[in-house]
């Protein structure tokens, strides 16, 4: 594996120093009491600084319990009413909270969304099954998706564009909340979970999780009901990520899964760019990927060109 070039990595701090919105983060929790479906974890949540050997040193977040979604609101002088929840990868085991979480939410600010972080519950609890995804990061998730939907006028959020964005582990998360909103996976706890947790659409990055093991089909505890959102794909074709498996297999097999089930979707896999390439715009092939979702966004009517003084 590659170290990001000095060249690479100041290019990518002119870029989310220049989109950050001028607003601070405003921060909540996701439950209003006890985690559902939790048994916990030992020890408090902490943080630490990675030294990836792909993009050189970035912020990781673990041992979290109680769960926050970081609120990032579009500047009011071009807000489109977008909004992103962001799913950070980490395996389930960490998030990777400046790379997959505080620079994609410059991004979306810098196109005029509403930027969301969740801040799901990890590492694994004990009792989760080994290679598979936990449930309970899926709780949460669902959960963030009735939030925003119920607080968007006040947030000045669409209530009809409400999207994931999710990052390896996260896009799996991003999916699995993408297809699985026709039943709650929690008793609700307030009037907040009688909104709906369908989300307008989905946005997955080098996914993991998604493709059966040993099988050309997708993993057998992903169901595509016919009212799931418009999902686009981005996968680099070298990805070396072990967690998840998470080569561009995922992403091609779910691409025609979706396909095959009528859901609108779009698939870019590069030839090169490896894993984590995050939003950073960069002499990598996969930097070009936000700039195409922004095109797919307008072109399914979920974001308006930021030029269209119309709603």
């Amino acid at each position: 594996m590659r170290r990001l070039t000095s060249a690479a990595w100041l290019l990518a701090v002119v870029f989310v120093s220049n989109s950050v919105s001028a607003a601070e983060p405003v921060v909540i929790d996701l439950w209003p009491g006890t985690t559902p479906g939790d048994v916990g974890i030992k020890g408090a949540e902490t943080s630490r600084i990675h030294p990836s050997p792909l993009v050189g040193p970035t912020k990781l977040i673990t041992n979290v319990t109680k769960p926050t979604l970081t609120i990032y609101p579009a500047p009011k002088d071009k807000n489109t009413g977008t909004a992103m929840i962001i799913c950070p990868g980490g395996g389930y085991w960490d998030l990777y909270w400046e790379l997959e979480g505080e620079e994609v939410a410059a991004w979306l600010n810098a196109n005029g969304m509403t930027g969301i972080i969740l801040k799901y519950r990890c590492p694994r609890r004990p009792g989760d099954v080994k290679g598979e995804p936990p449930l309970g990061p899926q709780l949460d998730a669902q959960r963030a998706v009735r939030i925003v939907r119920s607080r968007a006028e006040e947030w000045g959020i669409d209530p009809k564009r409400i999207g994931l964005v999710g990052f390896s582990a996260g896009g799996h998360l991003a999916l699995a909340t993408a297809t699985n909103f026709a039943k709650s996976l929690y008793e609700p706890v307030d009037a907040i979970d009688k909104v709906s947790s369908r989300p307008d659409f989905a946005v997955l990055c080098y996914s993991g999780y998604l493709k059966a093991k040993g099988k050309d089909e997708i993993s057998s505890q992903i169901q595509i009901p016919p009212d799931t959102p418009p999902v686009f794909l981005a996968h680099a074709s070298d990805d070396t990520e072990s967690y998840g498996g998470s080569n561009a297999e995922n992403s091609a097999f779910m691409y025609v899964a979706l396909k095959r089930a009528g859901i609108p979707t779009e698939l870019h896999i590069y030839a090169t760019g490896d894993h984590d390439f995050g939003v950073r715009q960069n002499e990598k092939l996969p930097s070009s990927w936000t700039r195409l979702c922004i095109k797919w966004l307008q072109s399914r009517k979920l974001l308006r060109d930021l030029g269209d003084a119309s709603k």
